[in-house]
């Protein structure tokens, strides 16, 4: 089967195409035939080697990639949700390889869900780890509440579209950061306030907030604290590795929490009603081939994406 292979960590030149063994399936898991696949900061972070490279950099080879979509083409002896045929979706194996830059992967049955009949292979592969991340920040630690006033940075992003989204779902107040090009975007998907960051600081245009989804990190958080009620909790995901996050918060009277996203079958059952019922949508903004992967990454790293990235199978 065709695979892009990561020869090496650095730059997309070591994104490489090769002819690879179509994966042997365990009796857990599941064979899938890839229709879409889509990528995130953390492709291009760990392509880098940043990221999760610290976790893999003694797999041979290594092959990235974790949002799927597609056809199961084989089941493993004990499972027993899905048969051959079923048309499936997940964020798998994070944050081990995936391995989902290739035509077919092999997959645990605890770790998918059926995709949405009406919802596209596109939408479903761009619908996996950002909207995971999304509903499981809203959810583990300190759920949040009708009422809430949720403050979510980069609103316009992958992980951020789907978070306003999720919040307005949960009855929050949302209010949502973003350039200017992208108000009218962020306010469509139903955030009541926007802050264009370029052309203020955020902490001088709102307070009071309840809840914070930090999808940047670094000074954000201290920013994100002043704007903040005692009591609140601010969730910080960047690369889920922020440790600095807890004790400035928790000096604060505030709940602090690094989080990383989990695969999860029964949260991506939720997030397939979510798609199903039209209560969340993705924004893919652009789709390029397979083949294509070396420019799909440059795309991404622009850190000009609205939405979502996806590559598709011809």
């Amino acid at each position: 089967m065709k695979a892009i292979i990561l020869k090496d960590f650095g730059g997309v030149e070591n994104l490489v195409p090769a002819e690879i063994p179509v994966p042997t399936i365990a009796a857990d898991e599941v064979l899938v035939k890839l229709k879409a696949i889509s990528i995130n900061p953390v492709d291009v972070k760990t392509r880098s080697g940043k990221g999760v490279a610290g976790l893999i950099k003694d797999e041979s080879p290594i092959i990235l990639g974790w949002d799927i979509s597609g056809e199961i083409t084989e089941v493993g002896a004990d499972v027993t949700g899905f048969k051959p045929g079923d048309e499936v979706f997940a964020m798998i194996d994070f944050p081990k390889t995936g391995k989902a830059y290739a035509e077919y992967v092999k997959a645990k049955a605890n770790e998918l869900a059926l995709k949405p009949a009406g919802i596209n292979h596109e939408e479903a592969a761009a619908a996996t780890l950002a909207a995971l991340t999304a509903w499981q920040a809203f959810h583990t630690n300190a759920p949040v509440k009708p009422g809430d006033r949720v403050l979510i940075h980069a609103a316009s992003g992958g992980v951020g579209h789907y978070a306003v989204q999720i919040a307005k779902h949960l009855g929050a107040y949302v209010i949502a950061t973003s350039s200017a090009a992208n108000r009218d975007f962020v306010l469509g998907l139903g955030a009541d306030e926007h802050i264009d960051y370029k052309a203020q600081p955020f902490e001088t245009a709102t307070g009071n907030i309840d809840f914070v989804l930090d999808t940047i990190g670094g000074e954000y958080i201290d920013r994100s604290l002043q704007v903040m009620k005692k009591g609140g909790t601010i969730i910080s995901i960047v690369s889920g590795m922020n440790e600095t996050v807890t004790p400035k918060a928790n000096a604060l009277g505030i709940n602090g929490h690094n989080t990383r996203v989990k695969p999860n079958a029964e949260n991506m059952a939720t997030i397939a009603g979510l798609l199903q019922k039209g209560i969340i949508k993705s924004h893919v903004s652009k789709v390029f081939p397979f083949e294509q992967m070396a420019d799909a990454h440059l795309q991404l790293e622009s850190g000009r994406t609205v939405g979502k990235v996806v590559l598709v199978f011809q």
